[in-house]
């Protein structure tokens, strides 16, 4: 345990995001002195300018929808459902705002010392933060040092846009940019087709806005399986969502005029068409906070902008730990809380404590319909050699999909076919990802497709169909 002044800790978090917070409740929940030191508000990205706000817009558009298919329900409704853009914008920061005021109370709850101010390292024990004035004004409050056994770092990320591409806040717009609207654009061009890209895409059109989609590899999701990636692009299709996979442009060239941006796109090898939108959104990913954080002070290493860990978060300084979006992975929230507690276990001297396996890390996209999924995908399985069968059922099958109105997508896991080992499990479709925890389960307990499949599930409920698509991995699904 610490001993000495105040400033003398077990364990100093440098960062409050999920991961940090994470890290230090955890670590104080095991006995030990922690001080948590962050510049912004505890919370992070994550809930004041990433997850909360995002899926907090997303409901209500996403209710919306649901209002202009009222009649389906019997419920008569006049006309076409307004939206009022301000007040969605507000109703998210009420969110925001609420979860960040829970959030506050568990640092005196964990008896966690939170130490307001930019933290930087001066070797691999000590951490200078320079304080807020009084008046919330930053750096000028005078430095405190404190003193730790040990380190983690949790700074987090920034997004990044693509060279010769300089968002504006107004025409060129960033995620970061879009939580803080209180209007709409009539039209928006989004850039980049990952979680972000489609979720925003889902978003704005259902608010009205008309939306074209990016994405410069050959399937929008890429990272999901193909199979997912393929039922959603249609989806956004029906929509009236216009999808552009491989496409190309010169970022350098996009012009930004009074009415909005201008650009010429098409993909590769072949001549472009003019496109015009009256905003632009860049969702080309994320870089890590590495910058002024004193790394050089400590024999912590990098590569190609991450800080190397091993699978219990240790960097190659001894007493220095990492996580979160600095040490890349897969860049999420709930990923990188999971990171804290190994750490936070690993520092409290806890033996036999697991290492992080990524591929058992699940993955949730709240697009509509939205995507959920944990393991490998098939494409995987195939450049990997495996021998695999797969099971594929679609919400069309289960009922209170029917009843709920929302039956678009399918459950589709993947068994390996020598050891029956699960390999992956993929969802899209109503509330998948809520339904994609008993798929991160499975995985931890190392459960089988036929043990998923002998697990009673409730009916009627969504959770049917991974019970279904478990049993049709070995051709016995009783309602497909």
């Amino acid at each position: 345990m610490a001993v000495g002044s105040s400033n003398d800790f077990d364990l100093v978090v440098l960062g409050a995001g999920t991961g940090g917070y994470t890290a230090a409740f955890r670590a104080a929940q095991l006995g030990l002195k922690v001080a948590l030191v962050d510049e912004d508000k505890i919370g992070g990205t994550c809930l004041h300018r990433g997850c909360i706000p995002t899926k907090a817009l997303l409901e209500s558009a996403g209710f919306v929808d649901r209002v202009r298919h009222a009649n389906e329900y019997g419920l008569t409704l006049p006309g076409e459902p307004g939206i009022d853009y301000a007040q969605m914008a507000a109703r998210r920061d009420q969110v925001v705002k609420r979860m960040w005021t829970g959030l506050k109370t568990l640092v005196d709850k964990n008896k966690v010392t939170w130490v307001a101010g930019r933290g930087r390292l001066d070797g691999p024990q000590r951490v200078r933060v320079q304080q807020p004035a009084e008046d919330g004004t930053p750096g000028v409050g005078g430095e405190r040092v404190l003193q730790a056994t040990d380190v983690i770092l949790a700074t987090g990320s920034r997004v990044k846009s693509l060279p010769g591409l300089v968002p504006d806040g107004t025409r060129i717009v960033t995620s970061d940019d879009v939580v803080r609207m209180t209007e709409l654009p009539k039209d928006i061009v989004i850039v980049g087709a990952g979680a972000v890209g489609v979720e925003f895409a889902s978003m704005f059109h259902d608010v009205g806005v008309k939306v074209t989609l990016l994405e410069y590899a050959p399937s929008i999701v890429p990272l999901e399986d193909r199979d997912v990636s393929q039922a959603l692009e249609r989806s956004f299709t029906r929509r009236g969502i216009t999808v552009m996979t491989n496409a190309r442009f010169d970022p350098a060239a996009v012009a930004v005029e009074k009415g909005g941006v201008c650009m010429m796109v098409g993909p590769e090898g072949k001549d472009g068409q003019e496109l015009r939108a009256e905003m632009m959104l860049v969702a080309t990913g994320r870089a890590a906070n590495l910058e002024e954080i004193g790394l050089e002070t400590t024999k912590v290493e990098t590569d190609r902008g991450i800080v190397k860990v091993n699978g219990r978060m240790r960097t190659k300084e001894p007493h220095v730990y990492a996580i979160g979006d600095i040490i890349g992975g897969l860049w999420l929230a709930h990923t990188a809380a999971h990171e804290g507690i190994v750490a936070a276990h690993t520092i409290a001297g806890e033996k036999d404590v697991h290492e992080i396996d990524y591929v058992e890390q699940p993955r949730a996209t709240y697009c509509r319909p939205e995507i959920a999924s944990v393991g490998l995908t098939e494409q995987q399985c195939k450049d990997q050699g495996l021998p695999y069968k797969v099971g594929k059922v679609p919400f069309q099958a289960i009922a209170k999909a029917i009843i709920g109105g929302d039956y678009e997508g399918f459950a589709k896991i993947i068994g390996h076919r020598e050891t029956d080992r699960t390999l992956g499990i993929h969802l899209i479709g109503p509330h998948a990802t809520d339904l994609v925890a008993e798929a991160s389960l499975a995985f931890t307990l190392e459960a089988a497709p036929w043990e998923i499949g002998a697990a009673t599930h409730p009916h009627p409920t969504l959770a049917e169909v991974l019970g279904e698509a478990a049993m049709a991995v070995d051709g016995r699904s009783i309602n497909f």
